[in-house]
């Protein structure tokens, strides 16, 4: 077969398998009541927990900042394009979610996926070992892949196998890294315990936390900050397109191992800054996080959750024990949860199917994300949709 051939028989045996993915046009602001792909839908798949995507505060902030920085930043952080807007958001960032660590500083990045490429490639490097939880996100799967580093995958959330893990290497550095909450079952990893094993075993211990910052903890400082954790050994990745519904991620963690980022990282040095205008409305997003409204809006998130919880109960598929604004539905097979993600589409839900690599074979769910965007009239929809769905599946 010829180049292009190839590719299409692949494009084929996904079709077989029920594991095309698509990708859906939307014509409106990101929030709870969208128009996509030319249709008025309730969305349950966007990660803009606290409904800020759309805030005007926020939309004004980005308008204010283009109007003063303009629409580009021009070059890399190192070569001219590191802007006011930036050094004020790492300033924000560090006093906001650095409360961790003595002498704490934040490091902007474009992308959360960058964010983890860095940290993992500029802290591990050949002669580390880095300890990688079995269900972390992609990002962390090629950060340690491309750090060059030995690398060791404990069963997820397993803290007695890593401590045998830890216990049996002889590397001279050692990394365990772990997403807070893991994005496809909404579980949170035992921070506590994973921090304990580190400062026993002298190990870095790097914490992807894009699904807590902005919900978790007090203030919605994030997941180490509900769990009240403080080490030097910490390093801190957050995420800003999610519950601080702008763009963007950082990375917080003592002044010297930020440093060593701004020195190594090569995602950070060899990359063209974020427009300032960005930097200057996650700034307004910090702010608005850590105040009343945030305040009340992760109040009202909660409530949807615990409802969300009840409800999923009562399907004839498997729920997952989450406390958090992931809430998954487990169906099985490819073609079941494809139908019903298709089923609760006929009733203007978007709730989305999430199939294999993303999850293991076998595990085909919806994947429900819940945002303080969202009304308890919505959830009146989705729970008669999945009513009347399950008795049909019965």
């Amino acid at each position: 077969m010829n180049l292009l051939d190839t590719l299409e028989a692949g494009l084929r045996e996904l079709d077989a398998n029920g594991l095309r993915r698509r990708r859906r046009v939307i014509d409106t602001p990101c929030d709870a009541h969208m128009r996509v792909d030319g249709r008025e839908t309730v969305g349950f798949a966007s990660n803009d927990y606290l409904g800020l995507a759309s805030h005007p505060r926020l939309v004004a902030a980005l308008a204010e900042g283009a109007q003063r920085y303009g629409a580009g930043s021009g070059g890399s952080h190192l070569l001219g394009g590191h802007s006011r807007a930036h050094a004020q958001l790492e300033d924000d960032l560090a006093e906001f979610a650095g409360g961790f660590v003595d002498a704490p500083r934040a490091l902007y990045f474009s992308t959360g996926y960058m964010a983890n490429l860095a940290v993992l490639t500029a802290l591990a490097g050949r002669g580390t070992t880095l300890f990688s939880d079995a269900l972390n996100h992609a990002s962390l799967i090629d950060g340690a892949r491309l750090s060059r580093a030995d690398v060791q995958v404990y069963p997820h959330a397993d803290v007695a196998a890593l401590d045998a893990m830890l216990e049996a290497s002889d590397a001279p550095a050692k990394l365990i890294v772990t997403d807070t909450v893991f994005s496809m079952d909404g579980d949170v990893a035992p921070l506590a315990a994973l921090l304990a094993l580190a400062e026993r075993h002298g190990a870095w211990l790097v914490v992807d936390d894009a699904h807590g910052f902005g919900v978790l903890g007090p203030q919605g400082r994030g997941a180490l900050a509900q769990a009240a954790l403080r080490s030097p050994q910490l390093v801190l990745v957050g995420t800003l397109g999610k519950a601080a519904g702008v763009s963007g991620a950082f990375v917080a963690g003592h002044a010297t191992v930020v440093e060593w980022l701004v020195q190594r990282a090569r995602p950070y040095i060899f990359t063209t800054a974020s427009p300032p205008a960005v930097a200057h409305a996650v700034s307004a997003s910090v702010k608005l996080i850590a105040g009343e409204e945030g305040a009340a809006r992760r109040a009202h998130l909660g409530t949807l959750i615990e409802r969300t919880r009840a409800l999923l109960g009562t399907t004839c598929w498997q729920p997952v024990d989450s406390h958090t604004a992931v809430q998954p539905l487990i169906v099985g097979s490819n073609d079941a949860t494809l139908a019903l993600a298709a089923a609760l589409e006929d009733d203007g839900l978007w709730v989305p199917a999430i199939r294999p690599p993303t999850v293991p074979a076998g595990t085909s769910r919806l994947r429900i994300s819940l945002s303080a965007a969202h009304s308890h009239a919505d959830l009146d929809r989705l729970e008669a949709a999945l009513r009347q769905a399950s008795e049909a599946a019965r």
